[in-house]
């Protein structure tokens, strides 16, 4: 096995990951990281958030110094693959080289989902998934911001993304609209509660929602960019920059050509292994079975793709270890940390502890009275524990949660209520 080569198609997180973590293991074999982007691997969450602001540089994304990935012989090659040949195991890049892979990982990522809407295609509307993508809008948020008027900036989606960039902009200055489809922010994601806090929080930073409706379409204005929009319910809004946060699409098209199944990700089994035994996919790409969602889960997430880059360097040298790990996600907003730990999505029951007016509490979601999910904002010891509680298998009660003078670090096996099925 040492002397195989195993090629990781991506050179994000996910992917970085399962190289680091291949030679911690001891694979002396080759490894090669496959990136269709310039420079180093880097880190994404800060592109929505301080890197906008100009509070990071370029230079400080990086994931890993280069010489990290010399020391540890990963080979690090730009190109665009094209094709997928499984029988002869080799990947086509588009400047004519084929790859020959013994083990082949694909962590491809996602992209953000575009628009297909009249004038969409004007300049001044923008995604946000890369650091092209930051870039390009940072110039349009100069761009403005030289013509010497803050002007209207609108977001399409009421998610992470959206939100997170609605911060920047107020603190930037700039008049923020979010158009948000659902009849609340966020609503495949946190609590009412949390999503209720976080649109106060917002609002009261300058930022205008509209809810339950969409966008049908972009005019230009005097310059030729976009200069409104169009909603479904009839009004029309200012808008001279425009970001579209309205989800991300799994980048499985390759895998797709050559055979790998897939539905809403490329499909592999609870050892992140495709259809192809020798192919394997990890992070944004990926849709696999979990304990929480055995009919496959498809996670978006820095957390998911370090957990799966680490599992499938064990599973790619035969380890053969069963993707369980529990969800866990954050999102920074302006001065609000949110954290998250388990998939609340199907809970019946919640129980808040600490200050929601204070900005200070946590969300417990039950399903069952079985805890299933833990929403934190600005209470990082409660994201702690219930990471730990979560990933042992304990359960508080609703009613242990819900008394103030409980404390919640007494909570042991002899006391937690028993686990139940699914």
């Amino acid at each position: 096995m040492n002397r195989q080569h195993i090629i990781i198609l991506g050179g994000g997180q996910a992917g970085l990951q399962a190289a680091l973590s291949l030679r911690e293991l001891g694979f002396s074999g080759m490894v090669s990281i496959i990136t269709n982007e310039p420079g180093l691997p880097y880190q994404r969450p800060p592109l929505s958030k301080g890197y906008l602001l100009g509070k990071m540089r370029a230079g400080d994304l990086a994931l890993r110094p280069a010489d990290v990935l010399a020391q540890q012989n990963i080979a690090l090659i730009a190109g665009e693959a094209i094709s997928i040949d499984r029988r002869a195991r080799q990947l086509s890049l588009a400047d004519g080289q084929r790859l020959t892979y013994d083990r082949l990982i694909i962590a491809t990522g996602s992209r953000g989902r575009l628009c297909p809407l009249p004038g969409a295609d004007l300049p001044g509307i923008y995604t946000l998934r890369s650091k092209a993508d930051a870039d390009a809008l940072g110039a349009g948020l100069a761009q403005l911001a030289q013509a010497g008027h803050k002007a209207p900036v609108l977001i399409m989606g009421g998610g992470f993304i959206g939100l997170e960039f609605a911060a920047v902009a107020t603190e930037s200055g700039f008049a923020c609209t979010v158009v948000e489809r659902g009849t609340r922010l966020l609503e495949r994601a946190l609590s009412p509660e949390s999503a209720g806090y976080l649109q106060q929080y917002h609002e009261q930073r300058g930022v205008r929602f509209h809810l339950a409706t969409q966008v049908a379409g972009f005019c230009a204005g005097e310059q030729g960019q976009v200069g409104s929009a169009q909603l479904t319910d009839g009004s029309t809004l200012a808008a001279q920059l425009v970001l579209v946060g309205i989800g991300g699409i799994a980048n499985d098209e390759l895998a797709a050509a050559s055979g790998l199944a897939c539905d809403n990700g490329i499909r592999v089994n609870a050892c992140l292994q495709t259809s192809d035994d020798a192919i394997f996919a990890i992070g944004d790409c990926a849709r696999a079975p979990h304990p929480l969602a055995p009919a496959g889960l498809r996670l978006e997430s820095v957390g998911n793709a370090i957990d799966q880059g680490r599992l499938v360097a064990a599973n790619v040298l035969g380890e053969g270890r069963v993707w369980q790990a529990i969800p866990w996600f954050w999102s920074d907003q302006g001065s609000e940390k949110i954290q998250m730990v388990g998939l609340g999505a199907a809970c019946e029951q919640s129980v808040i502890r600490g200050d929601v007016m204070q900005g200070r509490f946590s969300v417990f979601c039950f399903q069952n009275e079985q805890l299933r999910a833990v929403e934190s904002i600005n209470r990082p010891v409660d994201h702690m524990l219930a990471r730990k509680w979560l990933e042992q298998g304990l359960s508080p009660t609703p009613d242990q949660l819900a008394d103030p003078n409980w404390d919640p670090k007494s909570l042991s096996k002899s006391s937690a209520s028993p686990p139940v099925p699914g």
